[in-house]
């Protein structure tokens, strides 16, 4: 929902700062993962993070900072993917609606959202997967504890690291299965949503 909205307002509104924006995501994009792990572990470990943790939101070495970790590290893939999406709909049909008296937001939900169905669905299960082998920057965050901050990269980390390669095949085998799994789904919405555009030409 958030790459939606940060989507919709990069490719279908004036925003002056637009630029900037865009260059901020296409550098979190570049950047590698640990490097933003490591930012947001300092960053939260600054005052603002301690209030943040007094007022009942921790982040550094809790579980909710792999929600955190996962956001920014794949935020930008998606709303890449969203705009994307969003600049490949025909843009005569949201000004036909306009004139005839469609509000932005009803083009919004009659015109854009249903047009670009497919195409969001395939870039929400390839950012998903994405997210599930998020490693360095979960890393830097949260660290690494058995059954506290530990997801499935995390689990052939320690496996490796206490030589049990029998464990860390079989997360790995898990994560082979759910990618393959989920560019499979991923590519037969892009198909589809390639066939309507075909449709509609």
């Amino acid at each position: 929902m958030l790459s939606i909205a940060v989507s919709y307002v990069l490719t279908k509104t004036r925003l002056f700062c637009r630029e900037a924006i865009e260059i901020l995501l296409e550098l979190t994009m570049s950047l590698p993962n640990i490097v933003l792990g490591l930012s947001m572990l300092i960053l939260f470990s600054s005052p603002m993070g301690k209030a943040l943790k007094g007022a009942g939101f921790p982040v550094v070495f809790n579980s909710s900072g792999i929600v955190l970790a996962q956001l920014v590290v794949n935020l930008p893939f998606a709303v890449k993917l969203t705009s994307t999406a969003f600049r490949g709909v025909d843009q005569k049909l949201e000004r036909v609606a306009g004139l005839l008296g469609a509000t932005q937001g009803k083009c919004f939900f009659t015109i854009l959202l249903p047009l670009c169905k497919n195409a969001l669905i395939s870039a929400f299960i390839l950012v998903w997967s994405r997210a599930l082998g998020e490693f360095g920057a979960t890393l830097m965050l949260v660290g690494v504890t058995r059954m506290k901050t530990e997801t499935l990269p995390a689990s052939i980390y320690l496996d490796v690291s206490t030589n049990d390669l029998g464990g860390a095949l079989a997360s790995a085998f898990i994560l082979l299965l759910i990618s393959a799994v989920s560019l499979g789904i991923a590519n037969h919405f892009a198909k589809a949503n390639r066939s309507l555009s075909r449709y509609e030409m």
